[in-house]
């Protein structure tokens, strides 16, 4: 460690890597936040165990839980044997730097970072394991398909389907996480109110950033799309029923697949608190580590500043709880797509998912499918 450097320790005895794991790294990030840092000041950790294949990162469940706290941010890890059970991790981080005195959106940056910043909303430890307990519980009982849309590991989707439907209308949804983190597993639970409304629900992942391109995840989801659309018989669904929805990221992804030729037709668009003008986000650290600081390209990446879909009926939901920037993002869009003003649901960026389950989300979800 350089004298430039400090250093957090973090200790969990949880006898579940993925637990000890999720301790871990959410006391790291309490000690960087602390000191005024991020994740992006981290320049290396060590993890020690008396178990450290448990802890390999290329573990699916393990990387998912890396990625719930510091999503795409990775700096070198070296993993090495201990005596204790559980995991202890040293995280070496630099100091931050003054923030240029700038405004963006007319933000000062320090402030942009917090509107953008969804998960100041929530404690995401707490949301995550109960997302993951709930999505794990849903899968248990009920007899959905995990299906492969694609050859990459990411490139799968789980699909529901209503009891006894021979040729179901199909709703799509494509999961958030700032395209670097979540998966399909702990968004399941949110497919029931779409089921008892007689609708098969597919949940697609997508390769996660940095290590897929947004141009990548975007070519996935329309992928998905289409294996759906050209395996319908076979799955017992009608593809000219095709409905599409997407929360935060997977909004965007929802959003430019709408506006990629390769699309098949889609009958109805839901869009969930999403991101629709990258442009903002090349000042943020979280923004640059996706290459969004080329103007060009967040631009070219941007639902907003595309033509309006030409077929799909559009409709739009924040949450009420949300930033202003993330409910501006949603009223521009819908604005510029000739789409009613977006639904103010109850909750904030995450809770308001609930609202597929009951309430006035799912009941503008049917009516924007015409049921």
């Amino acid at each position: 460690m350089s004298a430039s450097e400090s250093e957090i320790v973090a200790r969990s005895g949880a006898a579940d890597p993925v637990e000890a794991l999720r301790d871990t790294l959410s006391e790291v990030l309490a000690g960087l936040v602390a000191a005024g840092c991020g994740p992006q000041h981290l320049t290396g950790m060590e993890w020690e165990s008396s178990d450290p294949a448990a802890f390999h990162l290329s573990r699916h469940t393990v990387e998912l839980a890396y990625r719930e706290v510091f999503a795409g941010f990775r700096p070198p890890i070296r993993l090495r044997a201990g005596t204790e059970p559980g995991l202890t991790i040293r995280a070496h981080h630099t100091m931050p730097r003054p923030l240029p005195d700038i405004e963006i959106e007319g933000y000062p940056l320090r402030e942009l970072g917090r509107q953008y910043s969804p998960r100041l909303q929530a404690d995401m430890t707490a949301l995550f394991r109960q997302w993951s307990r709930d999505g794990a519980a849903f899968r248990a009982a009920h007899a959905g398909l995990d299906l492969a849309y694609g050859p990459s590991r990411f490139e799968t989707l789980d699909l529901y389907r209503p009891a006894g439907a021979t040729r179901a209308p199909i709703f799509v949804f494509i999961h958030g996480g700032y395209w670097q983190a979540s998966d399909k597993v702990q968004h399941a639970q949110f497919s029931q109110g779409l089921l008892d409304a007689g609708f098969a629900v597919a949940q697609p992942n997508y390769g996660l950033a940095p290590d897929t391109p947004l141009e990548a995840s975007i070519a996935q989801t329309v992928a998905a799309l289409n294996f759906l659309v050209h395996q319908a018989d076979a799955l017992g669904l009608d593809p000219a029923q095709l409905h599409l929805s997407g929360h935060s990221a997977g909004a965007h992804l929802a959003a430019m697949a709408l506006c990629d030729p390769a699309t098949p037709p889609v009958a109805s668009a839901l869009l969930l608190s999403g991101l629709y003008d990258l442009k903002p986000l090349g000042d943020l650290p979280i923004g640059r580590l996706l290459g969004l600081d080329d103007g060009e390209r967040a631009a070219r990446l941007s639902p907003l500043g595309q033509p309006r879909p030409p077929r799909p009926r559009l409709a739009f939901a924040v949450g009420e709880g949300e930033s202003e920037a993330f409910k501006r993002q949603s009223v521009a869009l819908a604005a510029a797509w000739n789409a009613r003003e977006p639904l103010i649901c109850p909750g904030h960026h995450f809770s308001m998912l609930d609202g597929l389950n009951g309430g006035v989300l799912l009941d503008l979800a049917l009516r924007t499918a015409g049921r």
